[in-house]
């Protein structure tokens, strides 16, 4: 059976302030009003109460009883735990496509998309650039399916990646992506690997200054 039925309005306004709660645009501490946010967008109360029920779901939301919605703070704890997943996965999949040698002109287009995001100062598609080089990384190593389950893992950390590449060097994100992408044109499964874990710990250098700048924005 295929279904035909568009998008729940409850699911739109999620998407929505999920995309707020990442970019920033909703930063940690900010109150939610449902009504507000109902009137916004012309919609009734209850798809954005379901969205808010969700938000708090992701870890991004905090329902405090008698006081209403409020945006959660950024886990570094969550932050740390995906990074490590991600490293770890993401450099096995790096071997795999050194090894593979296949197509990577993927790659290289999400490169040349960041330099424009970086030339025009456009974060949320510098980071969209970012996140396309390392899915399709996955789908170069046949396992596309690997990168949605990074990508349910990493709210907290994409929190940080907005923030970080507001205040660090994105030109270095993107050498970094360059050596990845060296290393796996050469076939060479140690450099790609090693290429793969120095990106992925950058965010260990970037996490404590964030974090030290902006304390109100974080918890443990």
């Amino acid at each position: 059976m295929r279904l035909t039925r568009p998008i729940s309005t409850a699911q739109q306004v999620y998407e929505w302030l999920h995309g707020c709660v990442l970019r920033g645009d909703l930063p940690p501490g900010a109150r939610l009003s449902e009504s507000e946010i109902a009137q916004q967008v012309g919609l009734s109360r209850q798809p954005v109460r379901e969205a808010f029920i969700r938000l708090a779901a992701d870890g991004l939301a905090e329902v405090l009883p008698q006081r209403g919605t409020y945006i959660g703070r950024i886990s570094t704890s969550a932050i740390l735990s995906a990074r490590l997943i991600r490293e770890a996965v993401e450099a096995d999949l790096a071997r795999m496509v050194a090894r593979a040698r296949p197509d990577l002109s993927a790659l290289q287009a999400q490169i040349e998309a960041q330099d424009h995001a970086h030339a025009a100062g456009d974060v949320p598609a510098f980071i969209q650039a970012d996140d396309l080089f390392h899915r399709a990384m996955a789908e170069a190593a046949g396992h596309p399916a690997v990168w949605s389950d990074l990508e349910r893992l990493k709210a907290q950390m994409n929190r940080l990646r907005h923030m970080a590449m507001r205040h660090f060097d994105r030109a270095e994100t993107i050498a970094q992506h360059r050596a990845i992408l060296a290393a796996l044109l050469a076939g060479d499964a140690d450099a790609a690997e090693a290429a793969t874990r120095a990106h992925l710990r950058q965010m260990l250098t970037e996490l404590p200054q964030i974090a030290a700048a902006y304390p109100e924005y974080f918890t443990t």
